[in-house]
């Protein structure tokens, strides 16, 4: 990676960057990284019959984080002279230039590998397909269809709904109704989650040239109204667990109060449609997912 130097008359002496690891934090998407890791686990927990495995979670999430920050650097790998254009992603470690393009690259590659194939020998070969599947629809799909269609964020929600399913494969070995439904979740929730960022940096993506829901929704009509037909859904797809007996009533109860506090949030957006309403809506899927998995966890039949 790139050093800083220090001129001093006609010698140049280099030292160290900092910041290294806060770099490599950035590259990866830690946050979002960590999402996935909480998704994955309660995949797991969920998809599990009898006695949690409690080394083979965590090998489960291991294997899958490091399949997920491997995507996540090889999109900014893909994607850092876009990057350079937005204001909200111009000083990552790319085009920021505190790192090479093929630096990340061969960090994109690695983790990616390395994450699959971790998958595949300390949990199975399902999981690992998974976590496989979830890189190529992300980096081959998602990524460049951003500049193509507004479609992408439909298509790119399919990774992102991919870790709880990869969860519930290490632990069972097969996919059933409940991994679906976990899917189902994640899919729905992810809609009005970046719609609201969507709109909120139009402006930045309009820029870079992506074909974002918000790209000639200079009113927020069609941003809102889509996160709120989307919340409606979500409100009744994470019912289903009670339905499917994965859970107890006392989830069920939690589920109508958090996506009642969701769609409140996303009809707020589309009375106001400012963009405070936007990062409300933002805030508030933000807040709902974990106290909704919580739930989950906790009530597990």
């Amino acid at each position: 990676m790139k050093t800083a130097t220090i001129e001093s008359g006609s010698n140049e002496v280099e030292k160290p960057r900092s910041g290294l690891v806060r770099d490599l934090m950035e590259l990866v998407k830690a946050r979002l990284t960590l999402l996935v890791l909480l998704t994955t686990a309660v995949g797991f927990y969920l998809g599990g019959e009898g006695p949690t495995n409690w080394t083979l979670l965590v090998q489960a999430v291991l294997g899958t984080a490091a399949a997920a920050a491997g995507a996540a650097a090889l999109n900014q790998w893909w994607e850092y002279r876009l990057d350079a254009l937005m204001h909200r992603t111009q000083s990552r470690p790319i085009p920021g230039g505190r790192m090479r393009p093929m630096e990340a690259l061969v960090i994109g590659n690695t983790l990616s590998i390395l994450g699959v194939t971790y998958l595949a020998f300390v949990c199975n070969a399902l999981s690992a397909a998974l976590a496989a599947i979830t890189i190529i629809v992300y980096i081959f799909a998602y990524t460049p269809l951003k500049l193509v269609s507004t479609f992408n964020t439909v298509l790119g929600a399919v990774p992102g709904a991919l870790p709880p399913m990869i969860g519930w494969a290490a632990a069972r070995g097969t996919l059933n109704a409940g991994a679906w439904m976990l899917f189902a979740i994640l899919f729905f929730w992810q809609l009005p989650h970046f719609f609201a960022i969507a709109w909120m940096y139009r402006d930045d993506y309009a820029r870079a040239g992506f074909r974002m829901i918000s790209s000639d929704d200079r009113t927020g009509e069609r941003s809102a109204s889509q996160s709120v037909f989307f919340c409606m859904i979500l409100l009744i797809i994470a019912g289903l667990p009670a339905y499917l007996g994965i859970t107890t009533v006392f989830y069920l109860i939690a589920e109508l109060i958090l996506g009642a506090l969701f769609v409140a949030a996303a009809m707020r957006f589309l009375k106001t449609r400012s963009r405070s309403d936007a990062r409300r809506l933002f805030l508030t899927s933000i807040i709902y997912l974990p106290l909704l998995l919580g739930a989950l966890v906790l009530s597990k039949a």
